[in-house]
């Protein structure tokens, strides 16, 4: 059956590239609505893949690309990723000017032929091969060919015919053939609304869609894979490195895991279970134990990338890591969890998408996925999660690399889909304290005290191991809308105990209000001020989304200079509504100005039709933040 679809496929793609060949290498004829607001466009993309046994696939990709300006040039993606286990079978591409007319042929031995990995990492067999092309012209097209083999069914490609931004789609075809004993699983994401057709049959799978718009990203809008259209493609008997497994759920999946990847890496030498042991004989509870656990861990080895293993997935022996003093995020994370284990705290293996966009696992969809591991301590509340690859983050704080989002938590019973922790807006705090005393001739003086936690803690914490010149270059560019300042004191303590960043920071400005004659111009917020307003869209595609909320909290004494007054004061300012809250009040005392300000910002997903009302609110947080009084200097005489 399988060989039978696999010939009427290739008829298929034979008639197919016979009929448009012209077509799609001429970069005129590309309808407006693709090019409108791309750097590229993708003419044709076939991939064809052949899952001929549980150990062995063929994947064959065609695809032909118009790349329309120099942005374009870092979507051309002709390269092809190979190991010892993933062998390239045919690799060229051609280069065709925009009426059509070949420029150049490559073959695969003109490819750069590079490691795969960056320079963290300490080994590893993965390799890419990459066309480098500088081009003379735009637009330009490239008919990029390629065909590997490979034993490892466990990663069959997805269909994700819009990958990247400013990218359109014209065509884009994918099928599977395979086995009728091999089961394949599937999962549709956001294909309502496309031009599609598709096709699925005993020992076939198949879609065609055309006429993809480009991606553009607006502001505070979702990423791709949240709103991309997707097919996820996984095979219920699958081999990994030669290891051969049959998983249809998040159970199965964990279970394989554990006893094919984790069950054997938990050995320690003897006289290191006897240290920790002896470590944490005072403590009574799994979290004092766990926490010094943590920090033996954190000042005894670093992180390196070791991309060797099950398709590098099995981490290293603890045994190992002990020996060596460094290992990769699947060794420090199976290392801790053997360390734990040797003092009688239970702690599990959970792989995860890191990353700012908070990506998470497929909830109803077991497929190899992730890109990271995290563990996880089990308790009678909310887990306690580790990030063991960080010699300075505080025991159970993990930031936005790995917060709010789900991942696969792995245990001798099976594995299990749980939610990392989300940091609520009310824990993501900045409480400011401050005063600044205003000099005659129109510069100032600042003092100012701030105190960060929650995820304004984690964007801060890293401070710490910089240099008192990168320290000085930061704090400039944070005040970046006070032009020059001149830095003379900069303390900052890391709380680690109470997962709080203090700062104490002192500094000069020169020229910061404006003069005319007897009236000095003072904009009042000197040392929080939002400058940043959403661009305007006349027709919003995409909802709001507001990944995480915080809170700022200020108050600043203002010393006037002498013989000069205030010549009236700003009405107080209380804005709310859903997206949060902005207050602001400017009080005069003893002859000084005292400013409170709070702005919450809720995080949260909102209709794209809110959108005006989010802007404007960002607007008025802006048009205050930017108030201004004016300070009368007295002029009479004694």
């Amino acid at each position: 059956m399988a060989f039978k679809n696999y010939l009427q496929l290739s008829f298929f793609f034979i008639s197919f590239i016979l009929f448009s060949q012209d077509k799609v290498f001429t970069s005129s004829n590309i309808p407006e609505v693709l090019s409108d607001g791309a750097n590229a466009v993708v003419r044709l993309d076939e991939t064809r893949i052949d899952l001929l046994k549980i150990d062995e696939m063929l994947v064959s990709e065609r695809r032909i690309i118009t790349i329309l300006n120099k942005s374009g040039d870092d979507n051309l993606n002709a390269y092809v990723h190979y190991d010892n286990n993933v062998k390239i079978k045919n690799l060229e591409a051609t280069i065709f000017n925009k009426f059509g007319a070949v420029i150049k042929k490559i073959k695969e031995k003109n490819f750069k032929d590079v490691s795969a990995v960056d320079g963290a990492t300490l080994y590893s067999d993965s390799r890419v091969k990459y066309l480098d092309y500088t081009p003379s012209a735009y637009p330009y097209t490239v008919e990029f060919i390629c065909e590997i083999s490979t034993g490892n069914t466990a990663f069959i490609p997805s269909f994700m015919p819009i990958n990247e931004r400013y990218v359109s789609v014209e065509e884009s075809n994918y099928s599977i053939t395979y086995p009728e004993d091999i089961q394949i699983r599937k999962k549709e994401k956001y294909l309502e609304g496309l031009d599609l057709e598709k096709k699925e049959e005993l020992g076939l799978i198949s879609y065609f869609v055309k006429n993809l718009e480009a991606y553009k990203p607006e502001d505070y809008c979702p990423n791709l894979l949240e709103i991309a259209p997707r097919v996820l493609i996984a095979s219920k008997q699958f081999s990994l490195e030669g290891v051969q497994a049959e998983v249809e759920d998040w159970n199965g999946f964990g279970k394989w895991m554990y006893n094919d990847l984790l069950f054997d890496t938990l050995d320690l030498p003897q006289s290191t279970v006897d240290y920790v042991r002896n470590l944490v004989k005072d403590d009574t509870s799994d979290i004092e134990k766990a926490k010094k656990i943590y920090e033996y861990v954190q000042n005894k080895v670093r992180y390196i990338s070791v991309q060797v293993g099950i398709g590098g997935w099995k981490p290293f022996k603890a045994s190992k890591v002990d020996e060596l003093g460094y290992g990769d995020c699947k060794g420090l994370t199976n290392y801790t969890m053997a360390l734990l284990k040797a003092v009688g705290v239970k702690s599990n293996y959970c792989v995860i998408y890191a990353g700012n966009s908070q990506r998470s696992m497929e909830q109803d969809f077991a497929l190899m996925q992730g890109n990271h591991v995290i563990l996880s301590i089990p308790t009678n509340e909310e887990p306690v999660w580790l990030e063991c690859t960080s010699q300075d983050v505080p025991f159970g704080f993990i930031g936005d690399f790995t917060d709010d989002r789900d991942v696969l938590v792995v245990t001798p019973e099976g594995g299990e889909i749980k939610h990392t922790k989300k940091y609520k807006t009310e824990e993501n705090t900045q409480y400011l304290k401050g005063n600044y005393t205003i000099n005659p001739e129109g510069s100032i003086n600042v003092d100012v005290n701030i105190i960060s936690k929650g995820i304004q803690y984690d964007d801060k914490y890293r401070l710490e191991s910089q240099s008192a010149r990168d320290l000085d270059v930061y704090y400039k560019d944070r005040w970046d809308y006070l032009n020059t300042i001149s830095i003379d004191k900069i303390e900052i303590d890391n709380n680690k105990s109470d997962v709080s960043f203090a700062e104490h920071i002192g500094f000069y400005v020169p020229n910061y209000t404006k003069k005319a004659g007897n009236i000095m111009l003072l904009t009042v917020n000197a040392l929080n001020r939002n400058i940043n307003i959403p661009d305007k869209y006349k027709d919003r595609k995409y909802p709001i989304k507001v990944k995480r909320g915080f809170i700022d909290e200020d108050e600043v004494k203002i010393t006037l200079p002498e013989n000069y007054k205030v010549e009236s004061l700003p009405e107080k300012i209380e804005i709310e509504n859903k997206f949060g809250s902005y207050r602001a009040e400017f009080i005069l005392e003893d002859e000084n100005v005292i400013y409170k300000r709070k702005l919450v910002i809720n995080d949260g997903v909102f209709p794209k039709e809110d959108y005006d009302d989010f802007r404007n609110f960002r607007i008025d947080i802006s048009k205050s933040d930017n108030a201004k009084i004016a300070l009368v200097k007295n002029t009479t005489k004694n």
